[in-house]
């Protein structure tokens, strides 16, 4: 055999092992928060002044159309009284759920605009080291959000 057959087996058989031996550093990663709740989550709002102007400068570099379509989404979710974007955050990074309240506010404005705002605020200095961790979360709570809010149950309430 040559040296290009050789390699193409070799290429073949580590892709199927990969399939069925799965790194141990993936096991059990949905089951640990990435911050944990309480004052672990509550020091994410304290941010010094010069982080203050990193979110600034991040913002006003956003283009005008983006920022328009982030505003029209903000709309849509109208996330005021009992529930706030914060708490949307908070179950991303703590896996603690939020109400059907915040759920129905989520499905309302759509999933574009969900996965939208949360990619603008995993910008923000004070969430952007947690950027690269969220993807998982995000889908994971727009999926518990969708299915609760169209579960038979929860339309007897509304």
């Amino acid at each position: 055999m040559d040296t290009k057959k050789i390699f193409m087996v070799f290429f073949i058989m580590t892709t199927l092992v990969s399939y069925v031996y799965p790194s141990s550093g993936q096991e059990d990663v949905d089951d640990e928060p990435l911050v944990h709740p309480g004052r672990e989550f509550d020091s994410l709002d304290a941010i010094s002044p010069l982080q203050e102007d990193y979110n600034i400068y991040m913002l006003e570099n956003l283009p005008p159309k983006y920022k328009m379509y982030l505003e029209t989404c903000m709309d849509k979710m109208k996330l005021i009284g009992k529930c706030g974007f914060n708490d949307v955050i908070k179950e991303i990074l703590t896996n603690e759920p939020v109400s059907r309240e915040c759920c129905l506010k989520v499905v309302i404005a759509g999933k574009e605009c969900y996965l939208e705002i949360n990619k603008l605020m995993f910008r923000l200095y004070q969430l952007k080291r947690f950027a690269s961790q969220v993807s998982l979360e995000i889908n994971e709570v727009w999926n518990r959000c969708s299915a609760e809010v169209e579960s038979p149950s929860h339309l007897m309430i509304l």
